[in-house]
């Protein structure tokens, strides 16, 4: 009798990274399930079965899952990919929008892996794998809640993979850098905008834009994403991409210093003013 494939289910395939991660697994000759807010308005991906999922939503979550197990019999890799990004400064976004976000790009991936995790428990085996980010280990001004959200997802990821390695269950991260997709122009303005930040938060979101475009194609992510999935030796963290493998050192091994000037150089900030004393009658505080 023939080995079946293993079984992937991919969050958030509409578009960018994961439809490059679900074309890239059905390549390979896996049994993909993708899944999108909703499937009639997405285009069909060759050898990927479509499901609608919104990851804010228990009930659709469960009921993604079930329709997985169901038809193919089991799960074998969970790749959250799911998410969205908000541009503009901390202050200019309400904890309303904060926490919508919060609830897709984090929550939302803890809803699943626990609808996912009893079945990887019960066979002993799986890998998840969780798209992170580079703003995950690094600041990103005018995208603090995003890089919050990501950060979380760093956390949360290496406190479960110790968990789950007694079941057979490994947990990843990976880490894109700029890549070319829609992330700019899909993510959502700060709500509550402040004209104080109004010039630098333009410029920021032009050097966004520009960075995005001269990113690295989405297959490069999903050619790592493939590999963090199979490995039989996983790691923790995988940068993908030239520039995140570059800046993944740097966190590693730059000075502090070197690595807070080198992030408002590459934002095009100006630089840092001079320090002053709390209660400096010259600090011009306000």
């Amino acid at each position: 009798m023939a080995q079946r494939s293993p079984v992937v289910l991919i969050t958030g395939v509409s578009s960018g990274i994961g439809r490059a991660i679900a074309n890239a697994f059905a390549a390979e000759g896996f049994e993909v399930f993708g899944t999108s807010r909703n499937t009639q308005r997405t285009e069909p991906i060759p050898g990927v079965e479509l499901i609608p999922l919104d990851v804010t939503d228990p009930a659709s979550v469960t009921a993604a899952v079930s329709t997985v197990v169901q038809r193919a019999g089991r799960i074998d890799i969970l790749v959250n990919n799911a998410g969205f990004g908000v541009l503009g400064a901390a202050e200019e976004s309400s904890i309303d929008q904060a926490q919508q976000l919060f609830d897709t790009n984090f929550f939302g991936l803890a809803r699943i892996t626990r609808e996912v995790l009893p079945y990887l428990r019960a066979q002993r085996s799986g890998r998840i794998v969780n798209i992170g980010s580079v703003l995950g280990f690094l600041p990103a001004p005018y995208g603090a809640f995003y890089a919050a959200s990501k950060h979380a997802v760093e956390g949360y990821s290496e406190s479960l993979d110790h968990e789950t390695r007694e079941f057979g269950v490994r947990v990843v991260v990976v880490e894109p850098g700029y890549t070319s997709t829609s992330f700019e122009s899909n993510a959502t303005d700060a709500d509550s905008p402040i004209g104080s930040y109004a010039p630098i938060r333009d410029h920021v979101k032009d050097v966004l834009a520009q960075s995005v475009r001269a990113g690295d194609d989405p297959a490069v992510v999903a050619q790592v994403v493939l590999k963090a999935a199979t490995s039989r030796a996983p790691k923790l963290r995988y940068p993908a991409g030239p520039l995140a493998r570059r800046l993944s050192l740097l966190k590693k091994f730059a000075p502090a210093g070197l690595l807070d000037k080198g992030i408002r150089k590459a934002n095009k900030l100006t630089s840092s003013p001079k320090p002053t004393r709390i209660g400096d009658p010259e600090a011009n505080l306000v």
